[in-house]
């Protein structure tokens, strides 16, 4: 079982141009409509890959609701909080004459402190009985609290083996915890680290310090360039596929999945990212984030190479 737990969900609004002109009434040829921010691509991701998946997350208002409609409708588990603010909606625009794609994002609004505790409770009952767990995204603001930054150091007390895909000061208090693997893009691994990381070498450096602080591995992505994995000891390199991407909002949750899916499964870690690799260039190539299917990311993992530097 893999359990993947996180506080900022989204209903997400996807909206098709041929061209949008700023300032103008824009017309879109398509819309559609998903539950997506990261925790529920990576849940749907890993029930896609065919991964037994328990999901933590709080919902709540209309967006709250069809986001629970949509998981029980294609049967993938969760364990929802309520909560008294509405979820978020965020929003992709997609040009199609330029292929270029825009993200709205709407923070996730704050909870209460009961919410909070209900949602930590939760987890530790799902985490209990799980092999892995992936936690995943930014923490909203709690009422009267501000951001409870050491939330995901507290969740790892009742974890297994965790995936940690967070950043900042969130990242930090977690490593003293021992995280299986942490990934963060190099934008967020320089924002956590406190500087701008411009070549490979100073995000290998970078790296090499979420390491020391307590990562058993770090990998890092930098949009289609080569991906990067660290232990305490070695750096490997992994080359990303080329596909025609039509969407590449929650690649790197599809990552994340991919690599728990292959983790599960017994598979040791350089061969779990190939795979994870293959399932984010997968999912760059639909409108609709983490939905494919296994068959064509086993096939793509073939095209992910890899060597020892």
């Amino acid at each position: 079982m893999i359990v993947v737990a996180g506080l900022s969900p989204a209903w997400q609004q996807i909206l098709v141009f041929d061209e949008v002109s700023a300032g103008e009434v824009n017309r879109a040829d398509k819309a559609h409509w998903c539950a997506s921010g990261k925790v529920l691509n990576v849940a749907r991701a890993v029930h896609a890959l065919r991964g037994e998946v328990d999901t933590a997350c709080p919902v709540g208002g209309p967006a709250g609701d069809a986001i629970c409609d949509e998981f029980d409708t294609d049967g993938i588990l969760a364990m929802w909080v309520p909560t008294r603010s509405s979820t978020r909606v965020c929003t992709t625009i997609i040009e199609n004459t330029t292929g270029r794609v825009t993200e709205f994002v709407e923070n996730a609004r704050a909870i209460t402190a009961n919410e909070l505790s209900e949602f930590e409770s939760v987890y530790s009952q799902v985490a209990s009985e799980a092999d892995l767990c992936v936690l995943t995204g930014s923490l909203p603001e709690v009422e009267g609290q501000g951001k409870p930054t050491d939330l995901y150091a507290r969740l790892m007390t009742a974890s297994p083996r965790v995936i940690l895909d967070v950043r900042g000061p969130e990242l930090k208090a977690a490593l003293p915890h021992r995280p299986l693997l942490v990934k963060p893009n190099r934008e967020e691994l320089g924002m956590t680290c406190g500087r701008v990381l411009r070549t490979d070498e100073e995000a290998l450096n970078a790296m090499r310090e979420l390491n020391a602080g307590g990562a058993d591995w770090v990998l890092v992505t930098n949009g289609t360039d080569d991906v990067l994995l660290t232990n305490k000891s070695a750096v490997w390199r992994f080359s990303v596929p080329s596909v025609e991407v039509r969407n590449p909002i929650g690649c790197g949750d599809c990552l994340a999945a991919g690599i728990a899916v292959a983790l599960s499964d017994g598979t040791d870690m350089i061969e779990a990212v190939r795979f994870g690799i293959a399932a984010a260039a997968q999912n760059a190539t639909d409108i609709l984030p983490a939905r494919f299917d296994r068959t064509a990311v086993n096939e793509l993992t073939h095209m992910v190479n890899v060597r020892s530097c």
